[in-house]
């Protein structure tokens, strides 16, 4: 049974997931914003500027949806639905001033995260004063994170498409810390485990799989040339302050997460606080 056993932990370790390189086409892109008039025209313009390697493609068409254009969340659903777009753009706070308290996302984008299978691009107030100085501006460092990178093709594929030229993609994977040092402290009271030898090992193989995936993205992106680097960020930590120290270390332009839980209706994990705190950057939420 040994025998058996230590086979089977052997072919397991060798199983890999590769990632897939797939070109992400945002061919309608919809604006939403609770302005109207020049201040709705200066917005477009911004987003334009910022989406440039996305823009760039003859065949993006951008709609806007503007703020006499819905009043309620429902109004909002149901234009979304119309429209289909590709990709939304939108920012925290519509139709409220509560983008002055640094505690929600407002109404109408919490619903909306959760309710359309369609990507949400959220940026920082125009009103607020809040974002850093640069957002806007371009996408030339962008960051994933997740908890799980060796099984997210989806949200690689998005972070590259937004990668400027010459840019940097950093493919970011927290491990728990305390959620870790919960099963080694449980595994130190089982007296026929040794366990600094299984903290070691056990350690070691929650950053194998993600490290490997990565070298994989590389490959993967280097093989279709895309005009970029790509670093790897895998070690444990406590999550969101790991996650702001290295927005902060590295000068992130755009983080990439995902939103949703197929296990729940509540948004996914970790994107809830990070969307909240994180308000200077522009954030994608698929």
């Amino acid at each position: 049974m040994i025998k058996v056993d230590q086979f089977e932990s052997v072919f397991r370790s060798s199983v890999r997931e590769i990632f897939v390189y797939e070109k992400i086409e945002y061919k309608t892109i919809l604006i939403v914003s609770d302005l109207s008039g020049i201040p709705l025209a200066a917005l477009l313009e911004n987003i334009q500027k910022f989406m440039t390697v996305i823009g760039k493609d003859s065949s993006v068409t951008f709609e806007t949806v503007s703020g006499p254009e819905f009043d309620t969340t429902e109004d909002l659903l149901n234009l979304a639905e119309k429209k289909q777009p590709d990709l939304i753009v939108t920012y925290r706070n519509l139709k409220t001033r509560a983008w002055r308290f640094p505690h929600s996302l407002g109404e109408h984008l919490d619903v909306l995260l959760q309710k359309t299978a369609t990507p949400v691009l959220v940026l920082p107030h125009p009103d607020a004063g809040y974002a850093k100085e640069g957002a806007m501006e371009k996408t030339g460092v962008v960051m994933a994170v997740t908890d799980h990178m060796a099984k997210d093709q989806k949200l690689v594929n998005h972070a590259a498409r937004f990668t400027a030229p010459d840019g940097k993609l950093f493919l970011t994977h927290i491990e728990n810390l305390g959620v870790f040092e919960k099963y080694m402290d449980a595994i130190s009271k089982i007296h026929t485990i040794e366990t600094e030898d299984a903290k070691e090992r056990i350690g070691r193989q929650l950053l194998k799989d993600p490290k490997e995936y990565i070298e994989s993205c590389r490959a993967e992106l280097m093989k279709n040339e895309l005009p970029f680097s790509v670093s790897a960020i895998v070690e444990f930590g406590t999550h969101l302050s790991e996650y702001k120290k290295h927005i902060e270390d590295h000068d992130i332009d755009l983080l990439v997460m995902n939103t949703k839980d197929e296990d729940q209706l509540a948004m996914h994990g970790l994107a809830y606080p990070l969307a909240v705190e994180l308000r200077s950057i522009p954030l994608l939420m698929l």
